[in-house]
């Protein structure tokens, strides 16, 4: 559980709701987090949290915001820092994969918007992630075929739904039972089977 002091300047106060909210959604439905809760964890009242949002959309908005600018960040990093793009869609789904980890309230958020009726904002937001999320994936598996590694008949489209579904088939798993102890050293054998299927 991360501990704040009480006087943050605005931002900041902004960054540590958000970090409470994750912290909150790993330990229970985070439908039912309420702003009371989010005050009560950082030892603040209620009012002082609608200072800086104006109700729990808002305080969602920002979480996926924050999911969104950072896991995109680590994603561009690790495929720039990649030796080739095979290298890279392995170095993408392992730091995917690790972010969970750390992170194990965000997909419990993530899941929760995408079954949520209607076409609220935080919702939009989360699709919005997953469409940039696959075109980099597409962008990559495009590179591999270009250059030789991937078969050349290779259904790229195909391919990008197997690597993310694949990364959410183990996430979801590690929601399941409750934990992401294993998650990382069940991703690099699973995407060793994934590469197999794609390469030439």
């Amino acid at each position: 559980m991360t501990k704040f002091p009480k006087h943050l300047p605005a931002d900041e106060r902004r960054s540590a709701t958000v970090a409470t909210v994750i912290d909150l959604a790993a330990e229970q439905n985070p439908s039912d987090i309420t702003t009371a809760a989010i005050a009560k964890r950082m030892g603040l009242t209620q009012g002082a949290i609608f200072r800086h949002f104006a109700n729990k959309d808002a305080i969602l908005e920002a979480v996926m915001a924050w999911v969104s600018k950072r896991l995109l960040a680590r994603i561009d990093k690790a495929i720039k820092n990649a030796a080739s793009p095979l290298d890279g869609l392995e170095a993408a789904f392992l730091t995917h994969v690790d972010f969970v980890a750390k992170h194990p309230g965000i997909p419990r958020m993530l899941f929760g918007e995408l079954q949520r009726t209607g076409e609220t904002l935080p919702k939009k937001m989360v699709q919005t992630l997953l469409q940039h999320y696959s075109e980099r994936i597409s962008q990559q598996l495009a590179q591999g075929k270009e250059q030789g590694q991937l078969y050349a008949d290779l259904d790229i489209s195909a391919a990008t739904l197997l690597y993310v579904g694949t990364i959410q088939g183990l996430v979801m798993q590690s929601v399941l039972v409750g934990h992401t102890k294993t998650i990382k050293d069940d991703a690099a054998r699973v995407f060793a089977i994934y590469s197999r299927g794609i390469q030439a």
